[in-house]
């Protein structure tokens, strides 16, 4: 559990004295446990259309005229920067799509083990003009859902959608996925999909049904395809752990 978006077990243990350093003058820290690149995060291209933007970025800062905690990333000097258009009407070209994420870290690891999971969020007025305060990018699992009723079924994507977001222009506040907004499958493999949309636990009740345990394949996180966007994510949290996304790389926190 100690590679994920971060990085291996070898090198954190390596950096970690350096990331107990940093951490006393890093706003929003919570126990940097190391600092380095992720050899296994990045887009994950065969989920992108278009010419989306998913890059690890400085800031966002303010925006003009902001103060205080929610002026900065909540954790180091960065953050996941994303970009995406929605269908324009000039031309055939599709709505974009983007995932940024770990295809080999979480890969075998149980859905049901999932206990925690969240992320903080830069919204813009523009997103909320482009598509309302629910205009937000997502967190999202592909797994192998392991459904007796649907037993030759290997492949589904677990999609958290978050409540919408009424600061803008701003960072939020953490946004909690085992408590707020909704979660859907993508093949209808249960009963939440995303026309009969679930909770976190009616979700986790959904994909308990005695057989074999869902397993993930791989983690992200995403935007598309729906409406423009163009902002920032940083403080993702699975389960223990806090992924900073810097513009350096990712670094790994202690919940």
């Amino acid at each position: 559990m100690n590679a994920r978006f971060g990085v291996s077990r070898a090198k954190a243990l390596a950096a970690t004295a350096l990331a107990a350093i940093a951490v006393s003058t890093v706003p929003g820290s919570a126990s940097a446990t190391a600092d380095a690149h992720s050899e296994h995060c990045g887009v994950i291209t065969r989920n992108t259309i278009g010419s989306p933007v998913a890059d690890l970025r400085d800031g966002p800062y303010g925006s003009y005229g902001k103060r205080g905690n929610f002026a900065r990333p909540p954790y180091g000097t960065g953050s996941l920067g994303i970009s995406v258009a929605d269908h324009s009407t000039s031309n055939s070209a599709p709505h974009e799509k983007v995932d940024f994420g770990n295809e080999v870290d979480f890969y075998g690891d149980p859905v049901l083990g999932l206990n925690k999971v969240g992320f903080h969020v830069f919204q813009t007025g523009e997103n909320v003009d482009h598509g309302g305060p629910g205009n937000l990018p997502n967190i999202r699992f592909e797994i192998n859902p392991n459904v007796s009723a649907h037993a030759s079924d290997t492949y589904s994507t677990l999609v958290w959608v978050p409540d919408p977001v009424t600061v803008t222009n701003q960072w939020s506040p953490y946004l909690d996925a085992t408590k707020t907004g909704y979660w859907y499958l993508t093949g209808n493999e249960t009963a939440c999909t995303q026309a009969a949309r679930c909770n976190f636990s009616q979700l986790q009740f959904s994909l308990n049904d005695g057989g074999p345990r869902p397993t993930i394949y791989s983690v992200a996180v995403g935007k598309g395809r729906d409406n423009l966007w163009a902002g920032a994510v940083d403080g993702l949290r699975i389960k223990k752990t806090i992924y900073d996304f810097e513009k350096d790389g990712v670094k790994t926190r202690r919940a």
